[in-house]
């Protein structure tokens, strides 16, 4: 059997006189063929090179994997989010005038190296074939400021990962930065320190997201989101995500976009986490078809329905013609007096209360982090804190189905116009372990009083994570609201000063929550009729 034949290190120029390194695949046959790129800031070997660039060679491509700036060899200096539209259309500019360059190309990659596709996709030809997504989005700023709250663990996590792999066995530092990064947030330290003492030195990117804080006019975030020209991408798209990703609710609007620009891109949501390695595998197998159809002419290896989700709780896949899929319809779950949550409306009743102290933030159980195992955990001890409201529905007489987006809609008051709304979901099981299922945060402001608020009170919509899950008979639904998920994100100090600011004050956040006839409070499920 002929083997993959490998070269390593192939300098690519870039217009501003850079040079970024690339290793090639080529198939056993050799020859002019269709190309698969792939650009990571994350090095070109190890099981980038082992299980992607190997297993698409394999079959015929060839693959070209390179370095983007800064890293593992490529020159400049590693700019995140920054220069990966110029840098991707030079690589394939390049590309183009390679020999065994055969007329078309197929993009591929995870994470960052899924941001790197979109980046160039709208701009590249019609040479662009088809694009392999997984875990990613189109643009990062929604994901770094979830709702508008910095999401300090996974920024953290990120920044000190990318500085550990710039270093001297930088492979390492996959497994420190989560230890590096956990340590830090419960160093006390002020939030623009916490680089400092995670990586021991200022880090760039962190200081420039704390600068350029959530707001997407800002030139910083212009320059960096993609996400405007989703629905010009004129390749097949495949897109793969995970219940419990960081970036799944961006994801499902690059999918939403392309739909409503008349394309028709596959999706694939499995009961994955961000760095889980179970999405390994499907990965390469749904893109390897993908490319076989769109590239080499063989559509044998797809499915019949464009959309595929894992029903967790029913622990099984479903094919679907759409996302949201057909058949759904979104129903009220209202927050009720003696904290009880059910489908009738609210009866007259005095406001919950709680209050919430930065310094001592409500923490966080599970939920999608980027470097953190993400899996439901049970939610019991978050449940005893009295900065956590908690409300339970009755024990449910028949399996209830819910696919689709989930939001709260709630009316609160706070003593400080500066604070979070944390909305969770949980199914309670009949032993009474209380797992998340999904969970969302909105960032208020002083600004947010204009948003239906009348004697202080503010109607607050909180978007969750989207889900696919069965509440089965004899379970309950349950619903947390609160101020803080810490160190999921960052504490909010009920001032108002820039994250990167202020002079250390905290304000205490005395918070209201409403649920009465004229105030009803409420969780809006996508209910589904369930299968089987």
């Amino acid at each position: 059997m002929r083997r993959v034949h490998l070269q390593r290190d192939l300098p690519v120029p870039m217009p501003d006189g850079v040079t970024l390194l690339a290793d090639h695949y080529a198939p056993p046959a050799g020859g002019r063929a269709p190309v698969v790129l792939m650009r990571s800031p994350y090095g070109r070997r190890g099981l980038f090179g082992w299980y992607y660039g190997r297993g698409f060679a394999r079959h015929g491509f060839h693959v070209v994997i390179q370095s983007c700036r800064g890293g593992f060899g490529s020159g400049g200096l590693l700019d995140p989010l920054g220069d990966e539209h110029d840098d991707g259309l030079a690589t394939i500019a390049w590309l183009r005038k390679q020999p065994w360059y055969g007329g078309s190309f197929a993009m591929f990659g995870p994470s960052y190296l899924g941001y790197t596709q979109w980046a160039v996709a709208p701009y590249a030809g019609p040479e662009l074939k088809a694009m392999a997504t997984q875990i990613t989005a189109s643009q990062f700023r929604d994901a770094a400021y979830v709702g508008g709250a910095f999401a300090l663990e996974s920024v953290l996590s990120w920044t000190t990962l990318t500085d550990g792999m710039s270093r001297r066995f930088g492979g390492a530092a996959v497994l420190t930065a989560p230890r590096l990064t956990r340590r830090a947030v419960l160093s006390g330290r002020p939030v623009a320190e916490l680089d400092l003492a995670s990586a021991g030195r200022p880090l760039r990117f962190y200081q420039d997201l704390l600068t350029h804080h959530a707001d997407p006019d800002v030139a910083y975030w212009r320059q960096r989101d993609f996400s405007p020209g989703a629905g010009e991408v004129e390749a097949a798209v495949t897109m793969l995500g995970g219940w419990y990703d960081v970036f799944l609710p961006w994801q499902l609007k690059d999918y939403t976009a392309m739909r409503a620009a008349g394309r028709r891109p596959y999706l694939t949501i499995g009961p994955w986490y961000h760095i889980d390695t179970r999405h390994g595998r499907p990965s390469m197998a749904e893109a390897l078809a993908w490319f076989r159809a769109h590239l080499l002419g063989d559509p044998s290896g797809l499915r019949p329905d464009p959309v595929r989700l894992y029903v967790t709780g029913a622990e099984e896949w479903r094919d679907y013609s759409d996302w949201p899929v057909p058949g759904m319809r979104e129903q009220r779950w209202q927050l009720q007096h003696g904290s009880g949550l059910g489908l009738d409306g609210p009866l007259d009743a005095p406001p919950d209360r709680f209050r919430y102290h930065p310094s001592h933030p409500t923490p966080v159980i599970g939920g999608p982090v980027l470097l953190g195992d993400s899996r439901p955990r049970d939610q019991r001890r978050l449940e005893q804190r009295r900065d956590v409201l908690v409300y339970s529905s009755a024990a449910l007489e028949s399996d209830v189905e819910m696919i689709g987006p989930v939001r709260g809609e709630l009316f609160v008051r706070s003593s400080t116009p500066y604070v979070d709304v944390v909305v969770r979901v949980c199914d309670v099981h009949p032993d009474g372990r209380s797992f998340n299922v999904c969970e969302g945060v909105r960032r208020l402001s002083a600004s947010d009083a204009l948003d239906g608020a009348h004697d202080g009170i503010r109607r607050v919509r909180v978007d969750l994570w989207p889900t696919a899950h069965r509440f089965g008979r004899d379970h309950r639904i349950r619903v947390h609201v609160a101020a803080g998920a810490y160190p999921t994100i960052a504490r909010n100090p009920g001032t108002g000063d820039p994250l990167g600011g202020g002079d250390g004050a905290m304000v205490p956040a005395d918070v209201e929550v409403f649920h009465s006839p004229g105030l009803p409070s409420a969780v809006v499920l996508p209910l589904c009729a369930p299968r089987g």
